[in-house]
């Protein structure tokens, strides 16, 4: 799974509300998309923000396999009919133009998540969203992204646990029940430990956050924003 890397890149040292900024003109601009000269830009845009961050394409859409997997299945919902003919390729190819549109915009999500600390995600939200909601936001934005790395390990190591002990000779439903079972267990167990490390450490929903400053790159990258939106409303 991604998640935060050091470095030293030109998005690494951008500030977190240019780069959430760009996301959202980028996946307005992206599903709007519907020519394939308009796709194609998206990609482009795409390929170049995760090149731009130092993050391979291929390690990019690993980490969103079971994502995309999940969305191969829409093709092949949308083309199915309950008259004959059974299978009609003008809606899987509808599904599928509507598939296509989502993968730039996980890519450029992917380059969000490995350039930005939670703390500055954090920061970004309450500094943009202010009062208790911003707050709460906030909170929980940055309690997703360091819950569920640990919780996808816990889950990694439950299927190695079951595969040791002979859980391929079991069915694939006695297999996935005691995964679902055993990762549910072990997700609340984390949830319960998260919750006395906080009340432990004084949790407080108004911390110092990191100071941010906009500086020339972040405008560029927020007019870059502005376009993308404005090109899918003309």
């Amino acid at each position: 799974m991604l998640t935060y890397t050091p470095g030293e890149t030109l998005v690494h040292r951008l500030d977190p509300r240019a780069k959430i900024a760009f996301q959202i003109g980028f996946a307005i601009a992206a599903l709007a998309a519907s020519s394939a000269l308009q796709l194609l830009a998206v990609f482009i845009i795409a390929v170049g923000g995760l090149s731009a961050a130092r993050l391979s394409p291929v390690r990019a859409l690993r980490a969103y396999r079971l994502v995309l997997l999940f969305l191969a299945i829409g093709p092949v919902l949308g083309g199915l009919a309950l008259g004959p003919p059974l299978f009609r390729v003008d809606g899987a190819l509808t599904s599928l133009r509507s598939v296509i549109r989502i993968v730039p915009v996980l890519l450029v999500s992917a380059a969000f998540v490995h350039t930005t600390p939670v703390r500055e995600t954090r920061a970004a939200i309450q500094h943009t969203i202010p009062g208790r909601f911003g707050q709460l936001l906030g909170v929980g934005v940055a309690l997703t992204f360091r819950f569920i790395p640990v919780v996808r390990a816990d889950v990694s190591r439950i299927r190695e646990a079951i595969a040791a002990r002979g859980g391929q000779q079991r069915s694939a439903r006695d297999r996935t029940t005691r995964l679902a079972t055993l990762s549910l267990v072990r997700a609340v167990g984390r949830a319960d430990s998260l919750s006395v490390a906080l009340r432990a450490r004084c949790f407080a929903y108004n911390p110092t956050l990191p100071a941010l400053r906009f500086s020339r790159a972040d405008a560029l990258v927020v007019g870059v924003a502005v376009l993308l939106t404005l090109s899918a409303l003309l």
